[in-house]
């Protein structure tokens, strides 16, 4: 539908071509009568109009044929087999547009579906979310998917904030539904849980009994595994005493603390830390993707760094750093955003940051995404920190 102003405009080009083909015919004579190409107008009306219009022009065509070819009865007339054309032509004309406008309301249901899926995967955050700042953005390499196996979310908790960034291997409904499963895992440990490392225990068990269940169903998607970032921003007052631990054998890095970042990686790409200062990669490294860990039974280990105040943690998917140009040399991550903060140093904001990735991403792969892409930036504000209530959960 062609729109103008909140208005359909759809009528206007058939109706155009109904006036110039009767003006022309009407200065056209002797053998050659160019009305009979009035069949053409109920065929452009069924591609752009709804079907009461194109019904409409059909009959108009062949009203205003029926009325021309009758003018000049001492004149060539063109007679009934071109008006049987231009009367068949009408009522097929009718008929596809009614199976053109039926497709079309099923794409849009279709799309409906998409989108309210996306948003239960993708759930909206509110701004400044748990004490962070933030910013997020999802391309499918399927333009007609709009959702895929990426997935990011915040929880807020009562021992600080934590953030979840991944990507599920494969594509289709199979990797919408594991990245469902894992997100449902995250906003319940990330909230109860008092130590990191017991929120990537939960996701990896959560794993494996996932796929245990893909596999009984007999799904040839029964060895999925997902890789990801599991980020906590510790509150400005410590967990309660007693709260509880991350288990036996747990590594850790630092001490917590407000002005620390707590990390674990599972075979994801670690996060950058981007300041005014330039771009450093957090060095967060080792750990198996989630659903892999019979292969290394190793504790979970939680990486505790500094964090400047400043500094927002950028974590993308494979989308970003696997983009190649036409000579299949990958998108310089890093260095693209060290120049972008080099030139403006607001660019370290998460919401600039992530559009400078989106359209570096975009510009280096000359649009051709070869798999879905998520960029997603945070960073603490510099209003109070994450101390959630349960009256924060959503």
């Amino acid at each position: 539908m062609l729109y103008v102003k909140g208005r359909s405009v759809a009528w206007v080009p058939p109706l155009l071509l109904l006036v110039a083909i009767v003006v022309i015919g009407y200065h056209t004579t002797g053998e050659f009568r160019i009305i009979s190409w009035i069949v053409l107008v109920p065929g452009i009306a069924a591609a752009i109009c709804g079907v009461w219009g194109t019904a409409a022009f059909a009959a108009l065509s062949l009203a205003a044929f029926t009325i021309m070819d009758n003018a000049w009865p001492h004149e060539f007339q063109t007679g009934l087999p071109d008006f049987i054309l231009v009367a068949v032509g009408g009522v097929l004309a009718t008929l596809a547009c009614a199976v053109r406008v039926r497709g079309e309301s099923r794409a849009l249901h279709m799309r409906n579906v998409a989108d309210t899926v996306r948003r239960t995967v993708l759930r909206p955050l509110p701004p400044s979310w748990g004490g962070l700042e933030h910013a997020g953005v999802y391309l499918a390499a399927d333009a007609g998917a709009r959702v895929g196996g990426d997935f990011y979310d915040i929880q807020p908790s009562p021992y600080g904030t934590r953030v979840l960034v991944g990507d599920v291997q494969g594509k289709g409904l199979g990797a919408v539904e594991t990245a469902a499963v894992l997100l449902g895992t995250f906003r319940e440990a990330g909230f109860h849980e008092p130590e990191l490392a017991a929120v990537a225990e939960r996701l990896e068990e959560r794993m494996l009994r996932h796929r245990g269940y893909t596999a009984a169903l007999g799904r040839a998607d029964g060895d999925r595994f997902a890789t990801a970032v599991l980020l906590g921003f510790p509150a400005d007052r410590p967990a309660p005493a007693g709260s509880g631990t991350a288990g036996p054998g747990t590594a850790v890095s630092a001490p917590a603390g407000p002005g620390t970042v707590e990390a674990v990686v599972f075979g994801h790409e670690p996060p950058l830390a981007v300041g005014p200062g330039g771009v450093r990669p957090l060095p967060a490294t080792g750990g198996l993707p989630l659903g892999l860990r019979e292969l290394d039974p190793a504790p979970v280990r939680v990486h505790r760094l500094p964090l400047a105040a400043d500094e927002t943690l950028l974590v993308v998917t494979d989308g970003v750093t696997e983009a190649r140009d036409a000579a299949g040399t990958f998108y310089p991550l890093a260095e693209d955003v060290a120049r972008a903060v080099a030139r403006d140093a607001r660019a370290a904001e998460p919401a600039r940051l992530a559009v400078v990735v989106r359209d570096g991403t975009l510009r280096h792969s000359g649009g051709r995404l070869d798999d879905d892409t998520t960029v997603f930036a945070v960073r603490r504000t510099g209003g109070p920190r994450a101390n959630a209530s349960k009256g924060d959960v959503h």
